[in-house]
Formats: C-alpha cells, sequence, structure tokens
C-alpha cells in the first residue's frame, strides 16, 4: 500500500505503540511496590508504578481519542470495540465472583464438622464471635441508593447524548460524577469506623477480610469508573462525542451499570444477608 492512502477495508491496522509494553512494566513495579510498602519498606517504588500506570492511561486514552477524530473507528472497528468491552465486563464479573465465593464459603459453613480448625475459628456461627457487622439500613442504604440516582443521571446523559442535547449531556454525566464521589467518601467514612477492622498484629478475622476484599475492590472499580466518566467530561464538553460515534461514553456507561449491579449483590448478600442473626449494630 503506497504511504499516505487510505486502506480500501474497514478495519484498522494500530500503529506501533510503546503503552503497552509500558503499562505492563509499571504495573509490575506498582503491584511489588505494595507488597514491599506492605512489609515495611518505603512506597516509593509503588508510587513510581502508580504514576507510570497514570501517564500510560492518559497518553494511550489520548492515541485513541486520536484514532477516533482520524476517523480509523468505522462501524466495524466500533462494533469489534464493543465486544472487546464486553468480554473485559465479563472477566470483572468472575473477579467478583471469587469474593462472592469466598463470603459464602464462610458465612454457609462456619460449622463444618470436616474442618475442625474453622469450626474452632469461627465457634460455630456466622457472624463469627466478637464480630458486630454494620447495619446495614444505614450507610449501607444511603449508599445504595446514591448509586442507584447515579444509573439514573448516567442515563439521562446517554438519552441526551442520542438526542444531541450537548447541556444535558454535560449536566447528566457532572451528576453521575458527584455521585460517585460522593459514594467514595462515604465507603471511606464506613471503614474508619469498622468495629472488624482487619488487623495483622491481632491475627485479623476472616470477616473483616472478606469483607474489605468484597467491597474495597467494588470501591476501587468506582473510583476508576469516576474517573472515565470524568474524562468523557471533558470529552463532552469539547464537544467530541456524536449521536452517531460516541463508544467512548458508551463503554463508561457500561461500566457504570456493572458497578451498580455489583453493588446490589453485595449490599443484598454481604451487608443484609451476612449479618443475619446479629441483633447489635454499630
Amino acid at each position: 500500500m503506497a504511504e499516505g492512502h487510505a486502506p480500501h477495508h474497514d478495519y484498522h491496522l494500530v500503529a506501533p505503540s510503546p503503552w503497552p509494553i509500558v503499562g505492563a512494566v509499571s504495573a509490575f513495579v506498582l503491584a511489588v511496590g505494595a507488597i514491599t510498602w506492605m512489609h515495611g519498606w518505603a512506597p516509593w517504588l509503588m508510587v513510581i508504578g502508580a504514576v507510570g500506570v497514570l501517564y500510560t492511561m492518559f497518553m494511550w486514552w489520548r492515541d485513541v481519542i486520536h484514532e477516533a477524530h482520524a476517523g480509523d473507528h468505522t462501524p466495524v472497528v466500533q462494533l469489534h470495540m464493543r465486544y472487546g468491552m464486553m468480554l473485559f465486563i465479563a472477566s470483572e464479573v468472575m473477579f467478583f465472583v471469587a469474593w462472592f465465593w469466598a463470603f459464602f464459603n464462610a458465612s454457609l459453613y462456619p460449622a463444618d464438622p470436616t474442618m475442625a480448625a474453622r469450626t474452632e475459628l469461627f465457634a460455630g456461627q456466622w457472624p463469627p464471635e466478637n464480630i458486630i457487622p454494620f447495619n446495614p439500613w444505614h450507610l449501607p442504604l444511603i449508599n445504595t441508593l446514591i448509586l442507584l440516582t447515579s444509573g439514573t443521571t448516567v442515563t439521562w446523559a446517554h438519552h441526551s447524548l442520542l438526542h444531541n442535547d450537548r447541556k444535558g449531556l454535560v449536566w447528566g454525566l457532572l451528576c453521575t460524577i458527584v455521585l460517585g464521589m460522593l459514594f467514595t467518601s462515604i465507603q471511606a467514612y464506613e471503614y474508619g469506623h469498622a468495629a472488624f477492622a482487619f488487623s495483622q498484629q491481632a491475627g485479623g478475622n476472616v470477616y473483616g477480610s472478606v469483607f474489605f476484599m468484597a467491597t474495597g475492590f467494588h470501591g476501587f472499580h468506582v473510583i476508576v469508573g469516576t474517573i472515565f466518566l470524568t474524562v468523557c467530561l471533558f470529552r463532552a464538553m469539547a464537544g467530541h462525542f456524536t449521536p452517531q460515534q460516541h463508544f467512548g461514553f458508551e463503554a463508561a456507561a457500561w461500566y457504570w451499570h456493572f458497578v451498580d449491579v455489583v453493588w446490589l449483590f453485595l449490599f443484598s448478600c454481604i451487608y443484609v444477608w451476612g449479618s443475619r442473626g446479629v441483633t447489635e449494630f454499630l
């Protein structure tokens, strides 16, 4: 193909990019830095890895946006990008299945006759003895209402975009971002007042481990989704999206709805069902 001529097909051949290898190395440094920080080392290695990951995200997003404006995202390419986002969300579903599995494995069989150590650890009950869970009808319920409301605002933004209502798109995204930040703030406050906080010095506890792993990773996904939507907000204010081509926003909306659905399962299973039999709440 002669240089400067457009390809005679609907597929986009990505130009050589440094970001996959830079992102992989940065993620590795971030993981190693986090592990060493947990073992008493200075957090500088983790900070370097985090900066590298954030820089890769910014630059890679920039390149993809340039490709979209250059006309490389044909209908076929957009379809395949949607397939990719669907597979990514499917992998995230399986990621959370692991934490739900750990929770139900511990909570459904607190007195397993084949596992004497578990029976002794849990004292044959769930939640374990001396564990006082959160009242699900206080802060967890407020956060549930916040996320459900954010699902409606991001849908409002999507509907506005399809009807070329730029003002509605911006306001819908802005409301969703504010609600996401509010959710994160309330969860941080909740974590700071957890009576079952994991303590390495005290030997830790199973309830705290599964609670913080499941809800904590969800909180991390809320932060990622908030950043994702913030990028979309700046792009919307710059007039990047059109009713015909807006995969970047659509992917962010799908991700946010996924976060909402996962929280409904977390609230129903870990907060409500997981605190059954406990009469004293925070």
